[in-house]
């Protein structure tokens, strides 16, 4: 067996180990030293957002059995994409095709705040009224099915490695837990490691109320893209104690049930915080 067919045979394997090992990392840091006092009853919080993101696991796992990995063995396989196209040699087309992938993510999050029926399917995430290990999990089945074309897209048009893919995968998944904890990061250490990584403190502004807040650090791995086109917000105006998560038309505790959570997208209009209507309030 050569080594992208290892990969392709793990790689579910390979990604929920990562995966866990960081929740259970980041659930051990909130414990120990979190940065907020929880609003709401974590328990109930826990059991509804996890439950999303089991639903989101087996519907990946049913619709896409082979994920992003599978389509990059399709093109490896049959020579397809710009990638394969060139002599590149195989370090700079690995590293191209990490900021390849994580541009992608950056711009279909930007494309789900821009667009109001997609801000409709997004706001799921963004409805959660704490900021902790479980919203990295909490998206709506509907984003993933509209997001996961995408990134298949670019992955055959451009042709990218299966272990560029794998490893992109693996650490988005896993970053996407560390970036919504609820963990305490010495201040110092914080400015000096987000300009490599998107940390707690830089994610949590955009899990603000305030629809300004909202439309800013898009980024989920790399910060470089909040920096490159405009949309870096160092700190929350309230600060991080202070601030509000959440968004205003779904704060009820009867909100945070799972039921409530798949029907949200079809509830209400899309409210004031899809970016070409944040203006729009009052």
């Amino acid at each position: 067996m050569d080594f992208d067919a290892f990969l392709l045979n793990n790689d579910p394997a390979i990604r929920l180990g990562f995966f866990l090992g960081m929740f259970v990392i980041m659930a051990a840091w909130e414990l120990f030293a979190p940065r907020r006092v929880w609003e709401a009853p974590k328990s109930v919080r826990w059991t509804h957002n996890l439950s999303i993101a089991i639903i989101n696991v087996l519907l990946v796992r049913v619709l896409f059995p082979s994920a992003a990995v599978g389509v990059a063995a399709f093109t490896d396989e049959h020579g397809t994409g710009l990638l394969n196209m060139f002599a590149i040699p195989y370090p700079l087309a690995f590293l191209a095709s990490l900021l390849a992938l994580d541009l992608t993510m950056y711009l279909v999050h930007l494309m789900f705040h821009a667009v109001p029926a997609l801000w409709r399917v997004h706001r799921v995430h963004h409805a959660d009224v704490d900021f902790d290990v479980t919203t990295g999990a909490r998206f709506h089945p509907i984003q993933i099915l509209l997001a996961m074309p995408i990134k298949f897209a670019v992955i055959f048009v451009l042709g990218l490695p299966v272990l560029a893919v794998l490893v992109f995968e693996t650490v988005f998944n896993a970053l996407s837990l560390f970036n919504h904890a609820n963990v305490r990061i010495p201040s110092r250490a914080d400015r000096v490691l987000r300009w490599f990584l998107v940390t707690p403190d830089m994610h949590r502004v955009h899990h603000s109320v305030d629809a300004t807040e909202t439309n800013s650090n898009f980024s989920f791995v790399l910060p470089w893209w909040d920096r490159l086109f405009g949309t870096y917000r160092a700190q929350p105006e309230g600060g991080h104690e202070r601030m509000m998560i959440g968004i205003d038309q779904f704060r009820a505790p009867r909100d945070f049930r799972l039921d409530r959570m798949l029907l949200q997208p079809f509830r209400d209009d899309a409210g004031p915080y899809a970016i070409n209507r944040r203006w729009k309030t009052g």
